[in-house]
């Protein structure tokens, strides 16, 4: 029987009473602590903690390393200066989606890549295969842990435990970041990223000095109501925020352009791996299935692999995610449709386990947040 992995935080999943793990790509995670619905509601209305340490952390080093990153993904890497990142994405030749992933610029000759757990070691072996010049990739996941705090108050909970060196986290910007802040003990590398929809930071951190901030984090935060939180309210936030997962909106199978993401694909850069396909399916007049947002008008939850009709009967696509929405009260999903009945207002028949149920096409994000300015 294969293990499954542990992060450095696990020995303390026990000290919440509630807490039920499961197996998540190989890896032995909460999937909730106290009830998915109250942690989702502790991120919207106050704060979450995640331990998020099975996300693949990458060191991509040398001279070169800028131009291998803009051969292999679909964003502008020189774009980035030290102390930004960005959202990206790695394509095969027929233009299908790898993973996606945060570009970290640690250097001009050193980067981080943050990628999915499930595809860590298929990125990494991608990646080397297509190695140029001097550069050389570290799998840094087992030595590192990755915490993120999520939700309005997560900025005042860090702060309060950075001391002199608040002010650094919080004049950050969304994608930027600031190594080295001392928080509670620990040196952290702080992002300020989010796969909520709300505020929040990342803290990538030595493996060994990740449990005492964690401890340190929930007590700081105790009194504003600050939640342990697992993979199902992180499942429910993200898809309200229409954020995608590897696996559901994106894969193999699906084009970038396909799933609403070309803001992350810069055509215009010059080349890189999947640049002409993706040329090739808007110069047929493509892409020619289009990511919506769906609500299911009657009692019934879309899942994802559902099937999508039309009131005619004939199949529009298939539902990519769905839930009840904690924050909504709605029973919404993610659909990719064919372009013909993507329109916002067509109604639609979503099959779920056997039972019709009437649907409409809606906008997206389902949640958002209202807007903040980093405080300087």
């Amino acid at each position: 029987m294969t293990m499954r992995r542990r992060t450095p935080l696990y020995p303390l999943y026990d000290e919440q009473p509630s807490v039920r793990c499961i197996d998540f790509a190989g890896w032995e995670l909460p999937v909730q602590f106290a009830g998915i619905v109250k942690e989702h509601e502790a991120v919207r209305h106050a704060a979450g903690l995640f331990d998020v340490s099975h996300m693949g952390r990458l060191i991509v080093t040398g001279i070169f390393a800028e131009a291998f990153l803009q051969h292999l993904t679909t964003n502008d890497v020189t774009q980035l200066k030290d102390g930004r990142a960005q959202y990206s994405l790695l394509c095969s030749p027929i233009g299908g989606i790898i993973d996606d992933l945060l570009v970290y610029r640690l250097s001009a000759d050193q980067y981080m890549l943050v990628v999915n757990a499930a595809n860590t070691a298929t990125d990494l072996e991608w990646l080397r295969e297509h190695l140029i010049g001097d550069v050389t990739i570290e799998d840094h996941t087992e030595t590192t842990a990755l915490i993120a705090l999520q939700g309005p108050d997560a900025e005042v909970i860090l702060a309060g435990l950075a001391g002199s060196y608040a002010k650094a986290i919080t004049t950050l910007a969304p994608f930027q970041f600031k190594a080295d802040v001392p928080i509670a003990g620990a040196s952290a590398l702080v992002s300020r990223t989010g796969y909520t929809g709300e505020d929040g930071f990342e803290l990538y951190t030595s493996a060994e000095d990740a449990p005492a901030l964690w401890r340190e984090l929930l007590q700081a935060g105790a009194h504003i109501g600050l939640q342990p939180a697992g993979l199902g309210a992180r499942d429910t936030l993200r898809l309200e925020a229409k954020l995608p997962l590897h696996g559901h909106e994106l894969s193999a199978s699906i084009t970038p352009l396909e799933a609403g993401l070309r803001a992350f694909v810069k055509l215009d850069k010059g080349s890189f791996i999947g640049r002409k396909a993706l040329l090739t399916q808007l110069a047929d007049g493509g892409p020619f299935r289009r990511l919506v947002g769906i609500e299911v008008l009657e009692r019934g939850i879309p899942r994802s692999g559902c099937d999508v009709y039309t009131n005619g009967g004939v199949q529009a696509g298939y539902v990519t995610s769905g839930t009840h929405s904690p924050s909504l009260k709605r029973n919404i999903g993610l659909a990719l449709l064919s372009v013909e009945y993507a329109e916002l207002g067509t109604e639609l028949i979503v099959d779920v386990r056997g039972t019709q149920h009437k649907a409409v096409v809606v906008p997206t994000p389902f949640y958002r947040r209202a807007s903040f300015s980093p405080r300087r």
